[in-house]
């Protein structure tokens, strides 16, 4: 099983289009007010990558080492 497969299992929701997003582009590395558009159920929607990455940079002392892990394992830069 690969990585992106592993974590989709983990994840849910929103979470899901993060791991499409890194299969898609290889990393996670986009700027804070980068915004993708989801479209999911014939719905479209609206994703603030970037805050949410920041977020997570901001937070990592909170996250559970598993979170961590799974999101070092997608390319998350913690610096």
């Amino acid at each position: 099983m690969g990585v992106a497969t592993g974590l989709r299992r983990g994840l849910r929701g929103a979470g899901r289009q993060r791991i499409a997003i890194y299969e898609r582009e290889g990393h996670l590395q986009v700027p804070r007010k980068h915004v993708e558009r989801i479209v999911e159920d014939q719905e479209g929607g609206e994703l603030r990558l970037g805050a949410w990455i920041s977020d997570q940079r901001s937070r990592a002392a909170t996250l559970t080492p598993e979170r961590v892990d799974q999101l070092s394992r997608i390319g998350m830069r913690w610096a």
